[in-house]
């Protein structure tokens, strides 16, 4: 029993605390506008979708960035280009390495996107286009592959 806790206090407990959420950029453009308004709305709209994160202090704090970036078209015209950068700073402790990447790659931005999502959703409103009502995104499936196309890419670079 001892010998368990002396384990266990040898071993950093692990920390994930979001300490705040942020809009760090916010872009909307039309400009077709007023123009667009009178077209038949049967856009083709493109979602890009992107992240990243930084150290910003050495008491285990992180900033995590979600981009998103909705390009809508008309006819090969642009109606709208709508991007939010959803930010938040996470308190992460007792956890490094892959696991640290891991976790900023798919928790943070998981966190983060309900709020990018209602942004964006607000900006294209006051635009006076549709809400863009975006899908729920599995984050961890895009790390995952983010992560195969890295490894892929390091292979033809060896080659």
């Amino acid at each position: 029993m001892a010998e368990e806790q002396a384990a266990s206090q040898e071993q950093p407990q692990q920390q994930f605390a979001m300490q705040r959420i942020y809009v760090k950029d916010i872009s909307f453009e039309s400009p077709q506008s007023p123009a667009v308004f009178k077209q038949k709305w049967t856009p083709q709209v493109n979602v890009d979708l992107n992240s990243r994160s930084n150290k910003i202090d050495d008491d285990g704090n992180f900033e995590v960035v979600l981009t998103i970036t909705i390009t809508a078209k008309i006819d090969d015209k642009p109606a709208f280009l709508c991007e939010v950068q959803q930010a938040g700073i996470f308190l992460v402790k007792g956890i490094e390495g892959e696991d640290l990447r891991r976790v900023l790659g798919i928790a943070g931005p998981n966190i983060l996107f309900p709020y990018a999502r209602e942004a964006l959703d607000s900006l294209c409103l006051k635009g006076s286009f549709p809400a863009v009502m975006l899908a729920p995104v599995n984050f961890e499936a895009l790390y995952q592959q983010a992560l195969q196309q890295a490894a892929s890419g390091e292979q033809e670079a060896t080659h």
